[in-house]
C-alpha cells in the first residue's frame, strides 16, 4: 500500500463540482459561534456533495480567515445562504419539501442508528449552538429529532464531529456513495 498523491485522488474541480448532482441534504447551522466549526461544515458538505448550507442567526459567513482555515476552499464549491433566524430557514425548507431533522437530545428523540431515511425524501439537518444546542422553537418546528447514542461520561460531542457522524450515516443509508 502506498499513500495516494493529490493527482491520484482525482478530485473534481470547483466547476465540475457545481455541475454534479447533489446529495439531497442541507445543513442548517443554528447560531453556531465557532468559525472553525463553520469552516468544518463547509468541508464536510463538500466531501459528501450536499446541496447547501444555511447559516442562521449569529453564525459567521464567508469570506472570513477563520472559516477558510478549516474549509480549505470549500466555501467556493458549496452553495450557502444566511438567514436572520433558524426558524425562518426551517419554514423555508419545509415549503421546499425538506423534512427537518434537528440533531439534539430530547425526551422523544430517535437514535441515529434506528433512523431510516425515506427514498426520494430531501432532508435538512439542524445543528445547534456549541453551548445551548438547537433552539427549543426550532425543535418544536422539526419533523424529527435525531440523537447520537453515547456510551461515555460526556453528554455531547463537538458540532463538527456530530456533523460528520450524522452526514456519513445518512449518506450511507441513502445509497449515494459511489454514484
Amino acid at each position: 500500500m502506498k499513500k495516494l498523491s493529490m493527482d491520484e485522488l482525482n478530485r473534481l474541480s470547483v466547476e465540475e463540482y457545481k455541475q454534479k448532482d447533489k446529495t439531497p441534504l442541507v445543513l442548517v447551522l443554528d447560531n453556531v459561534r465557532s468559525l472553525n466549526n463553520v469552516g468544518s461544515s463547509f468541508r464536510t458538505a463538500d466531501a459528501f456533495r450536499l446541496e447547501k448550507i444555511m447559516l442562521c442567526g449569529i453564525t459567521g459567513t464567508p469570506p472570513h480567515r477563520e472559516i477558510q482555515k478549516t474549509a480549505l476552499g470549500a466555501t467556493e464549491s458549496v452553495d450557502w445562504e444566511h438567514l436572520p433566524s433558524t426558524l425562518e430557514a426551517v419554514e423555508k425548507l419545509k415549503q421546499e419539501g425538506y423534512q427537518i431533522l434537528a440533531i439534539e437530545q430530547v425526551d422523544k428523540s430517535q437514535m441515529l442508528h434506528e433512523f431510516q431515511p425515506e427514498e426520494g425524501q430531501k432532508y435538512a439537518m439542524v445543528f445547534g449552538n456549541e453551548v445551548f444546542g438547537v433552539e427549543q422553537e426550532v425543535i418544536q418546528a422539526s419533523d424529527k429529532v435525531i440523537e447520537i447514542p453515547q456510551l461515555g461520561t460526556k453528554h455531547s460531542l463537538n458540532i463538527s464531529v456530530t456533523m460528520g457522524i450524522v452526514i456519513w450515516d445518512l449518506v450511507s443509508k441513502m445509497g449515494v456513495l459511489g454514484k
